[in-house]
């Protein structure tokens, strides 16, 4: 069934309840994030557990998103939407070079670039606009402020926070994710800053239900809100949360959707680590070794490729950038960075 498609995915629906009971619906799509307000549509026409529609759509939708978080008196960059070239330009010399230019509604980073200079503004608009970029909704842009800072997430399900973390980036002008920690070490004020405004974030978007993930920049005025995602964040991240605390978020999320009682009882703590391993160009992958990394290495959770041998490597500056991951866990900070270490030192592979 074309998952666009609302009144094609009731009558399927429609149809199965005829031989079934529907105990919950629910779904994800990594670069597609309009599922889970089909999702939110579905589950309110066919009265069963899940997020309000409007606060999904809003959510959905970056620039409407801005608006109510900066009606609300939450620390967001400075924005503006624009649909062409000239708007583009002006938005860049109001909030001043460098700036962030993204669509109005998308997911993954795609298509987000930092723009240093009047030349790189113009050559992603042009980008963006003049149709190269996919577009699953009208055309439009935001232009941000760039909020330079370390980069931190926290999960959120309902109204209870479930951690924050940290990551670190590859160098601009793309963003994409090369390591994540959690939780993050933090101090208790920093922690409380963050967890604060998440809990804001859910306020003034309705998002009373279900998971959601809020990423911030601390900047030199505290933690700036870049956006908040109505769902659950993508994998690994699920993954980390649970070598943490051993909180299967994934599980708790579906037991919501079909109505039982969620558990998000901490069982035990733990420091877990992600990396990403990265293409760093173009071309065809030739070979993946794992010299001297056991199965059973002490703290290593998995070691996971993507992509096979002979697989062609097309780099998009964002996370379809990825080949890989490898994920630990640890008592320590110190401990799980080394043990991460070791694990990406012993895998190699050619372009």
């Amino acid at each position: 069934v074309d998952t666009d498609d609302l009144d094609a995915l009731i009558r399927e629906f429609s149809r199965l309840g005829e031989t079934h009971e529907i105990a919950g619906i629910t779904g994800f799509s990594g670069d597609d994030e309009s599922i889970y307000a089909t999702v939110s549509k579905l589950c309110r026409h066919f009265n069963l557990p899940g997020p309000d529609p409007i606060s999904i759509e809003q959510c959905h939708d970056k620039f409407a998103q801005r608006q109510l978080l900066s009606d609300s008196g939450i620390p967001i960059p400075a924005y503006r939407l624009a649909a062409n070239m000239a708007d583009v330009e002006s938005s860049a010399a109001e909030i001043g070079l460098p700036v962030i230019v993204k669509p109005a509604v998308g997911s993954g980073s795609m298509g987000v670039r930092l723009c240093r200079d009047l030349d790189e503004l113009a050559k992603h608009t042009t980008y963006m606009l003049g149709g190269q970029h996919k577009w699953r909704s009208s055309p439009r842009v935001l232009v941000e402020e760039f909020a330079e800072g370390p980069y931190y997430w926290a999960d959120t399900m309902g109204d209870q926070i479930i951690g924050i973390g940290t990551a670190d980036y590859g160098p601009p002008p793309h963003f994409v994710c090369r390591a994540c920690t959690i939780p993050a070490p933090l101090t208790d004020d920093e922690h409380k800053r963050i967890a604060d405004i998440s809990l804001s974030c859910l306020r003034a978007l309705g998002l009373g239900w279900g998971p959601a993930g809020i990423e911030f920049r601390w900047t030199n005025r505290g933690p700036v809100v870049i956006e908040v995602n109505p769902r659950l964040h993508g994998a690994p991240t699920p993954q980390l949360i649970e070598l943490a605390w051993g909180i299967d978020l994934v599980t708790e999320h579906i037991k919501l959707a079909i109505g039982e009682e969620t558990d998000l009882r901490r069982r035990h703590s733990h420091i877990a680590a992600a990396r990403y391993l990265v293409a760093d160009r173009d071309g065809v992958l030739e070979r993946i070794t794992r010299a001297g990394l056991k199965p059973s290495e002490p703290g290593v959770a998995e070691v996971k490729f993507y992509v096979e041998p002979k697989a062609p490597i097309i780099r998009k500056g964002d996370y379809r950038d990825w080949i890989g991951h490898v994920l630990v866990a640890s008592p320590s900070h110190a401990q799980s960075e080394a043990i991460l270490q070791r694990a990406v030192d012993s895998l190699h592979w050619s372009i």
